[in-house]
């Protein structure tokens, strides 16, 4: 199972650790979802989810405020002896003293920031949604066109690189060669992302590796992007159909979710930045409501009926 170190997470979200003595270097957060124990304060425990990350804001604050000295004893013993990666008071909420002692006693982290509850709840559970998702790599080329993020599959040696190369020439983007990480953030995207190692390289045969970066700047290169479209490269076959309306789409899975998919063959003479190019507006175009290849078959129903109709 995937999992984030706590300390990664503080230094991400400039986070202020109120019990400094409390050894965090072996806790780790496994899940991306986050709780607000108000329930808990009010003394249910049932369905507690002691490992998910928890989160107090204003609401919770003043409630725990209100108890008397007793009933806080209580609750904070109940609350704080489960095996709670941290707790996360918002807006610089400061714990009371009777708290910050059953946090010690527990080894329960204690963290402040001085965001809104809602503001850093969404940053935390997008920031966490990535980092713990789903992960598988591919062989491939993932590079930003127009804002789409475009997959280059095919087998190697087939001019993927190349391919990629171009594109950046013409001003897109490279997120990775080779090796793309893809994680599922959720049931409707992905994101790939290179591997540390080879981020920003591109491996060119009979030249060898490139440094993207150096070579055309920082904006030819991008951490990250969602996978929006996939062109897999081929070698052209006369014995194979090929699509020339493009009326159904094709699809690829990776991690339960389906991407557009669009087999290219490949010939000497071909553009394969231009095809990219021209693949990566049109996906956009769809999106957008216009279909090209329903537009011509439209076309052409109007066609025949009007050659019907003038046969009468």
């Amino acid at each position: 199972m995937a999992s984030i170190s706590l300390q990664r997470l503080i230094d991400k979200m400039k986070l202020t650790n109120l019990t400094p003595e409390i050894d965090i270097s072996k806790i780790k957060i496994n899940q991306p979802d986050i709780n607000r124990p108000a329930l808990q304060m009010a003394g249910y425990f049932e369905h507690y989810e002691a490992t998910r990350l928890q989160i107090i804001g204003f609401v919770e604050y003043t409630y725990m405020e209100a108890l008397s000295d007793e009933r806080k004893v209580e609750i904070y013993n109940q609350l704080l002896n489960h095996p709670t990666p941290g707790i996360v008071f918002c807006r610089d909420l400061v714990p009371d003293p009777i708290f910050m002692e059953a946090a010690k006693k527990y080894g329960v982290p204690i963290l402040t920031t001085n965001k809104g509850t809602s503001v850093f709840m969404a940053e935390v559970i997008r920031w966490l949604n990535v980092k713990l998702a789903p992960c598988i790599t591919v062989h491939g080329v993932l590079v930003d066109i127009y804002g789409e993020g475009v997959l280059i599959t095919g087998e190697s040696g087939i001019g993927k690189s190349e391919a990629a190369l171009e594109l950046i020439k013409r001003g897109h983007r490279l997120v990775t060669d080779d090796v793309v990480e893809i994680r599922r953030v959720s049931e409707e995207t992905l994101i790939g992302k290179a591997p540390a190692v080879t981020k920003h390289f591109i491996e060119l045969r009979g030249i060898g590796i490139v440094d993207v970066k150096t070579l055309f700047g920082v904006s030819s290169v991008k951490e990250d992007q969602a996978i929006d479209l996939v062109i897999k490269l081929e070698e052209w076959s006369k014995d194979k159909e090929y699509d020339r309306l493009g009326l159904e789409e094709e699809y690829i899975e990776y991690l339960g979710n389906k991407v557009v998919c669009h087999s290219i063959p490949i010939r000497p003479g071909r553009n394969l930045a231009i095809i990219c190019e021209s693949a990566a507006v049109n996906h956009r175009q769809k999106k957008m409501g216009y279909n090209a290849a329903q537009e011509l078959y439209k076309r052409f129903q109007e066609n025949i009926k009007g050659a019907n109709s003038d046969d009468e």
